[in-house]
């Protein structure tokens, strides 16, 4: 017998029968009477025979696998399918054996946490870290270091005896060194030095031992290569396992002390147990045991070599040498072993991440509703980690004191999807009884073997329920954050075996996409019900935003003023003698005059509707009001009608121009959008550039979609998709950051002499100037109604300098400020002649019909540099007021301007 540790030889009722042998030693099975020859003789034909019979006989190998096999040869061939393996020899492989398919397309529910117990690890990958670059990853530090290509080389041909008889023992030794230099595969490279092992010391069997769970309370030696000779052949992984406890036996006092063990006849040495000897009839004599360590010179496994063969196949003790050769074979094998370990690891990493990322992605698919997310996530747990029932339990998210929503799911009830499966009402109880309030208080991870020995566990569920709890294992739900949201319960293992730790570090890898999935679908709920209340609150605004249809009647049934009577086509006309309803009739006749309503088939009521919603929707602020509106349209009319723009737009473009002047500046609050950043506004946090123009676009917008003020209704959708586009591109326009940024491109093609603005591009610069040309227009008036206008324009943005002194305790830029109001006349002539003088010059040479726009706009400027000139030295407010009233200068000759530095203030 090759094995001889103590009377716990054989643990956990793993014995090796005898109907084993032949898969590891090739041998006939001893049976009552029949003697055991001493030598191995050919047994390899028995085995072919046997294979082949198997191989002919598919009903009887299916019925005895489905009879016999156990889980973990069932497991076994999983992973031996799922993981690749590396190349072995020829000779160390069935002829008949099944090549590897992938796993990665296996489904869901046939994958399992025990799938993913490492050999030589304790039984886990070990629980996620973060690498230095931050990555997760189950592989500690010391196994990140695994370089170059994880693959084995090409399988080189092994020497026979016969050729390795030829040569000296330290050729012998690097040619049986190189045999396994590069095989990553665990046992088949186990295998090897086995065989090389017998050769080197002449033994008739061995066994190799590898060290498992080092480090913890469950360290133990464990064999799936027992009694191998050197005709036999490795066996797929799956087969049950021989352990002995550490530091138990020869085996175990090896791997304990780490000094070798020579015995010359077994059966005098204590510590060795014949029972297996008994179970197979072969007879134990010599042995030799020696520890093999990794670099590091820590044990890692214990091979043992028995029955030394003499001359004529005679059994002798192991010699010195025997014991050194060996001694210097396994130096190079603890090299080999610790590498494939560490390949292993990193491969079964890969899987397990495969793995879980078709858990995440299947999870991530289900992130509706909170119910869904939650009834998947236990479906993934039940089929995951094997277990009988899972229980989530949500902390509720304002209280954080007690659990709100409980959801469970049994094994029985994966295959039923009906809507109140899996779920239960919301209930509200404290979160800190029992072993999930426990968990949900510490954030703690709980594996409970028996749950009666626990004191937090209540036996009156049991009870009340029929139903027995064996196994528990709680954790802890959390979200990016660390912050709980809840606990999920495992109760009974299905094959009645306790959680283990690989159980628990699959899960808590698991997890961490649960609680993304929760978090997530909490947030995209929240989202829900916020876009719910806001489309409530855009209705009800819309309702209240929007005029009366009475009022509309009433202005329908108005008397519409002809274009003479009013004077509406003249450059130079003024609102001021106009009243509000006066306002809304003159608009009227100006889309009457161009068409508009006619060609686009707008209904009548709808338009007079439409106009009262806009003038509703304007705040009555000094100067970006209604009124600015109304003349800033009257300009763009006047520039359609009398200044030959109406050969070169098209009616829909006229239609998106005359819209977008009396929306241009709907919901104004007065202030800049360099104010709304400075203040933070939610306008500024939902736009980064153009503030208020966007917002004015979306106010537009909602106007235009509002019950009864639909005036693009009757469009086709190519010309509705069309005029919105360009009702955004004129009201952005307004915008003199944009002027800024493409005036130099409009300047260039008047220079060159363009006309012909057939080009989009080139349509796009000629609408956006005469959008700046029309908002700026007051300028272009006659000197008393510019005087008047600047009155407002400055009262307004000194409102504003109030306001940044007030919020942000900062003295405001000059035009802003009530102190400056003496060089307002020298800022007013900077303003005309940066932005105002250039757009009318560049316009008036793409028609002459504008001419009378840059003339107005001179005039102005003349009077604000006459003024200015007079303002020369800084005075008091008093003495500058007192100035003002004897040079007939009131604040309105004071009209804040704008430099090229100062495009946003505008709006």
């Amino acid at each position: 017998m090759a094995l001889s540790p103590g009377p716990d030889r054989v643990e956990q009722g793993v014995n090796l029968p005898a109907l084993l042998r032949p898969a590891y030693s090739m041998g006939p099975v001893p049976g009552n009477g029949d003697t055991i020859p001493d030598n191995n003789g050919d047994r390899s034909s028995d085995y072919e025979r046997m294979e082949k019979w198997l191989d002919t006989h598919p009903e009887f190998s299916h019925d005895y696998f489905a009879r016999k096999a156990t889980r973990s040869m069932i497991d076994g061939w999983y992973i031996a399918r799922a993981v690749s393996q590396t190349a072995k020899p020829p000779m160390a492989e069935s002829p008949h054996s099944p090549s590897s398919s992938s796993g990665s397309n296996t489904p869901v529910r046939k994958v399992s946490a025990s799938e993913f117990e490492v050999q030589g690890s304790g039984g886990s990958l070990g629980r996620m870290i973060s690498t230095v670059d931050g990555a997760p990853s189950f592989l500690g530090t010391s196994h990140l270091h695994l370089q170059g290509n994880s693959r084995s080389s090409p399988t080189r041909s092994r020497k026979s005896i016969s050729e390795l008889k030829q040569l000296d023992d330290r050729a012998v030794l690097m040619e049986l060194v190189k045999d396994i230099a590069n095989d990553l595969g665990l046992n088949s490279l186990c295998h090897k030095i086995l065989q090389n092992v017998l050769i080197l010391t002449k033994a008739d069997r061995g066994s190799l031992f590898l060290v498992y769970g080092k480090g913890t309370d469950h360290c133990y030696l464990g064999s799936k290569l027992f009694d191998v000779t050197r005709d036999s052949t490795v066996e797929v992984a799956g087969n049950e396992e021989v352990r002995v406890s550490w530091g138990k036996g020869i085996i175990g006092y090896v791997a304990k002390t780490g000094e070798p063990v020579n015995i010359a006849n077994a059966y005098e040495d204590p510590r060795f147990n014949c029972e297996i000897d008994l179970q197979t009839g072969y007879k134990t004599r010599s042995m030799l045991s020696m520890p093999i360590k990794a670099p590091s010179g820590e044990v890692i496994g214990v091979a043992q070599v028995i029955n030394k063969i003499g001359s004529k196949d005679r059994h002798e003790a192991f010699t010195d040498s025997d014991e050194k050769v060996f001694a210097q074979y396994l130096q190079f094998c603890g090299i080999g072993i610790n590498n494939a370990r560490i390949y292993e690891r990193a491969t079964m990493e890969i899987r397990r991440n495969q793995v879980l990322l078709e858990l995440a992605k299947v999870l991530f698919e289900e992130q509706s509703t909170l119910s869904n997310i939650v009834r998947r996530i236990m479906e993934l747990t039940v089929s995951l980690l094997r277990c009988e029932r899972c229980s989530i339990l949500l902390v509720d998210e304002t209280s954080k004191s007690i659990f709100s929503q409980v959801f469970e799911l049994g094994v029985d009830d994966l295959e039923n999807k009906g809507p109140n499966n899996g779920s239960s009402p919301e209930c509200c109880f404290p979160i800190h009884i029992g072993i999930t309030g426990y968990t949900a208080t510490t954030g703690e991870t709980l594996n409970i073997a028996d749950v009666y020995k626990d004191s937090r566990f209540d036996p009156k569920i049991d009870e009340e329920t029929g139903y027995k709890t064996r196994q528990m294992l709680c954790m802890p739900i959390k979200n990016a954050f660390g912050s709980i949201l809840g606990v999920i319960l495992l109760v009974n293992k299905q094959d009645g075996t306790p959680f283990n730790r690989n159980d628990e570090d699959m899960f808590e890898a698991f997890s961490i996409f649960c609680g993304m999935g929760i978090n997530n679908t909490h947030m995209y709920e929240n989202v829900c019900r916020a876009v719910a209340k806001q489309r409530v609150a855009l209705e009800t605004l819309s309702y209240h935003a929007t005029a009366p249809r009475e009022e509309a009647i009433r202005l329908k049934k108005m008397a519409v003023p002809t274009i003479t009577e009013i004077g509406l086509d003249d450059y130079f006309f003024s609102d001021m003698k106009l009243s509000e309803d006066e306002t809304l009739t003159a608009s009227l006749r100006m889309f009457i005059d161009l068409d508009l309503i006619n060609h686009f088939r707008i209904n009548y009521e709808t338009l007079c509707r439409w106009l009262l919603s806009v003038r509703k929707n304007y705040r009555n602020v000094r100067y970006h009001n209604w009124r600015h509106a109304f003349t800033v349209t009257q300009t763009m009319y006047a520039l359609i009608k009398n200044g030959g723009m109406r050969d070169v737009l098209s009616d829909l473009e006229c239609l998106a121009l005359m819209v977008g002047c009396l929306s241009h500046d709907l919901d104004h609050r007065g202030t800049t959008n360099n104010y709304q950043i400075m203040s933070e506004s939610p306008l500024a946090q939902l736009y980064s550039t153009s503030t208020m123009e966007h917002h004015h676009f979306d106010q537009c917008i909602m106007i235009l979609s509002s019950k009864g003020n639909e005036i693009f209704m009757n469009l086709s959708a190519e010309d509705y998709s069309q005029a919105m586009r360009l009702l955004e591109h004129a009201i952005l326009a307004t915008d003199l950051a944009l002027y800024f940024k493409f005036r130099g491109e409009f300047f260039r093609l008047v220079e060159e002499g363009q006309d012909d603005w057939s080009n989009d591009d080139d349509k796009d610069l000629l609408r956006g100037m005469m959008m700046t040309a029309s908002d700026v227009s007051a300028i272009t008036k006659p000197w008393d109604v510019q005087k008047e206008v600047a009155q407002l324009i400055f009262g307004e943005f000194f409102e504003q300098g109030d306001l940044e002194r007030q919020q942000f305790n900062k003295t405001p830029e000059d035009m802003m400020n009530r102190e400056k109001l003496h060089l307002l006349p020298k800022m007013q002539v900077g303003f005309v002649d940066s932005i105002c003088m250039p757009v009318y010059e560049a316009l008036s040479k793409t028609s002459e019909k504008l001419t009378p726009l840059l003339m107005g706009c001179k005039e102005n400027r003349d009077h604000w540099k006459g003024i200015a000139q007079e303002y020369k030295q800084p005075v008091t407010e008093k003495k500058e007021q007192s100035s003002s009233d004897e040079k007939d200068i009131d604040e309105s000759e004071a009209m804040p301007s704008s430099t090229t530095d100062q495009p946003s203030n505008k709006d």
